[in-house]
């Protein structure tokens, strides 16, 4: 999480609503912040960019979603990705599988 308060805004609202698609240029306007500034800082406080440090709290999300034992698709949509299958290539590219495979090893028991 970002460290400046402004930023620290945006980052809870996108954690509480990881669906909520608002250009960045919205977010630093209802933080009160220029978008340049949003941008530098974000990468400076976080090490990522503003649209990757989004990317990976999405990505978080839909992890604990499917622990949760919720639908690819229901999360995929809950989520705000437009179609299944943007959200299954970009699972895959992040952590080496799709969210199905993923689903099934997490529910197998321990041995």
């Amino acid at each position: 999480m970002p460290l400046d308060p402004r930023l620290q805004k945006i980052a809870r609202a996108l954690v509480d609503d990881p669906s909520e698609r608002r250009p960045m240029k919205a977010w630093a306007a209802w933080a009160g912040v220029a978008p340049r500034t949003l941008s530098r800082r974000f990468v400076l406080e976080t090490g990522l960019t503003f649209t990757v440090w989004r990317q990976r709290s999405l990505l978080l999300r839909s992890v604990e979603m499917l622990i949760e034992r919720r639908p690819v698709t229901t999360v995929a949509f809950d989520l705000g990705y437009e179609t299944v299958s943007s959200f299954i290539d970009l699972f895959r590219e992040h952590f080496g599988t799709t969210p199905g495979r993923y689903l099934k090893r997490s529910s197998a028991p321990c041995p």
